[in-house]
């Protein structure tokens, strides 16, 4: 097995379980505010340590958990479910005027970074979590449209596709049937990829105010309150920082185990 893999997900897991747990046990209530004990390190009442208000950081960052975690995982669900099959039909059309369309589209949404899009967002429509699902959602979908549309040009002049189109199936049918299963492999490790950066984006999104809004708890907004107390009380900023950190870390890992596994040419040279 390996070894990647196992300590990506694991960590992933970990995070994962945090987050599902939040929603029926947190060892604090944390819209309860406890100034007389505010700031106190961590210890036997707090495993964590408490923030400026006096909540559990350890309560915190659980449910801020799941906030980071959802916002990732349906950005990248619509970055998915939009950009393959933009993908899959510009390299049905394998040039043309749609296929320029679809690509110089893709380039638009390029030049603006998810930042730029959930300000824009957020002018119209204000901050929150929704919006920041929508601003990394749009920013995710040339990011898998071009690699589906890559992917996918390799493979029209293969021979099992050639043998596909003589029996008379569509161009459609084909990206269906022979298409996408052959390229499945790389949109499950750009999936992982992805999601490490939506949590990123979310947690710098939060940090700015265009995030998850109180009481809401996000990562982000942890480190946005507590940058002003790191010498004070440091372990404020730590936690979600490392939070973020190993988060991002087991994705990365299992994304880069999943390549392994899953691409047999990395299997013959691995071994």
């Amino acid at each position: 097995m390996n070894r990647n893999l196992i300590i990506g997900t694991a960590l992933t897991a970990v995070f994962v379980l945090a987050a599902l747990l939040s929603f029926v046990w947190v060892p604090y209530d944390i819209e309860t505010l406890d100034i007389p004990n505010r700031l106190k390190p961590p210890g036997g009442a707090h495993w964590l340590g408490t923030d400026h208000f006096g909540r559990d950081i350890l309560s915190m960052v659980m449910t801020g958990a799941r906030t980071s975690i959802a916002v990732a995982l349906v950005a990248v669900g619509i970055g998915m479910g939009l950009g393959v099959p933009l993908g899959l039909s510009a390299a049905a059309l394998r040039g043309g005027g749609l296929d320029e369309f679809i690509m110089r589209g893709n380039d638009l949404i390029f030049a603006f970074p998810s930042l730029v899009i959930a300000i824009l967002i957020t002018a119209v429509f204000g901050p929150g979590a929704v919006n920041a699902i929508i601003a990394i959602g749009i920013f995710n979908i040339p990011v898998f449209a071009r690699l589906t549309r890559g992917a996918a040009l390799g493979l029209w002049g293969r021979d099992f596709i050639l043998a596909a189109r003589v029996a008379g199936k569509s161009a459609g049918r084909i990206s269906v049937e022979h298409i996408l299963p052959n390229i499945a492999n790389l949109m499950i490790v750009q999936g992982t990829i992805q999601f490490s950066l939506g949590i990123l984006a979310e947690a710098g999104l939060s940090y700015v105010g265009l995030g998850a809004q109180p009481p809401m708890p996000s990562w982000g907004r942890m480190l946005a309150e507590a940058q002003t107390l790191v010498s004070i009380a440091p372990h404020v900023a730590l936690f979600p920082g490392l939070a973020i950190l190993l988060t991002v870390l087991g994705l990365n890992l299992m994304g880069d185990g999943l390549r392994d596994m899953l691409d047999p040419r990395l299997r013959v040279i691995r071994a």
